[in-house]
């Protein structure tokens, strides 16, 4: 995985190809980029992203911002009722238990 800007690229090599080809992860909108070397391919995915931004810019669009910091998670009711218990227990909000639930398990 590779970062730039705050968006996040998953990299995987084609041996046939002999090319490295990578994809943004964090956002709906589809960037790619390909190289040859690991030099080029960071390259690459910088130019793609600055190219994404500022086609963004030329259209009056808001950018694809990865991670809003809300997520909809469902749940049995039953797992719901055990894990809203379990923050009031603790003293917490729902959302502040759940979130640290998850960065530890991070």
């Amino acid at each position: 995985m590779i970062e730039y800007k705050g968006y996040t690229a998953r990299v995987e090599f084609d041996d046939e190809a002999e090319i490295f080809h990578g994809e943004v992860i964090d956002t709906k909108d589809v960037i790619t980029f390909q190289g040859r070397s690991v030099k080029d391919l960071k390259k690459e995915f910088k130019n793609s992203v600055d190219d994404y931004l500022e086609f963004c810019e030329i259209r009056s669009e808001e950018p694809d911002k990865p991670y809003s910091g809300k997520f909809v998670v469902r749940l049995s009711s039953e797992l719901h009722k055990k894990v809203h218990r379990k923050s009031k227990v603790e003293n917490k909000s729902l959302n502040t238990w759940v979130s640290e639930v998850l960065e530890s398990a991070v």
